[in-house]
């Protein structure tokens, strides 16, 4: 008989770390640029991109690696569409946001800061930047969200 409880167990604690920090990182941002205080604010997107390094993609490295575990140890099949096909999908779509958009976007609001702080508040470049990570992160964290209730509710 094969534990699957490790694997579980690995796959939920992988889940916390890349929701809960996508979730933590938004809520930073925001209250940042809340403030009005330029240092604040830079200070914080640096911070948001080590978080991400920190807690993101080691969060999406157990994700898959447990969640690959799982699949095969229970049998199921990836050619057919399925919770399991449609939730791959809408991760990879959330991996593809966060490579393509928000990593740039973060790079981008990091690279304006010192500008930023220099004319004692965010430049064009920087809100460009900061409301387009703001569109595409709503995006990647509910991506996610519809990935775990289709892992937990199973619908089809």
């Amino acid at each position: 008989m094969r534990d699957l409880g490790i694997w579980i167990t690995i796959h939920l604690l992988g889940v916390v770390l890349f929701i809960g920090n996508a979730s933590t990182a938004a809520y930073w941002k925001i209250t940042a640029v809340r403030s009005g205080d330029v240092r604040l604010l830079a200070h914080t997107v640096r911070r948001v991109m080590t978080a991400d390094y920190v807690f993101t993609i080691p969060g999406l490295a157990l994700v898959v690696a447990s969640g690959s575990v799982l699949a095969v140890q229970e049998g199921y099949a990836l050619d057919q569409l399925s919770w399991l096909t449609v939730s791959l999908l809408l991760f990879i779509a959330t991996g593809l946001l966060w490579v393509s958009v928000l990593m740039p976007c973060q790079r981008a609001m990091i690279r304006e800061s010192d500008d930023s702080i220099a004319q004692g508040r965010p430049n064009a470049a920087f809100r460009r930047a900061s409301l387009r990570w703001d569109v595409f992160g709503i995006l990647a964290t509910v991506l996610p969200l519809a990935v775990m209730y289709l892992m937990v509710a199973k619908p089809f």
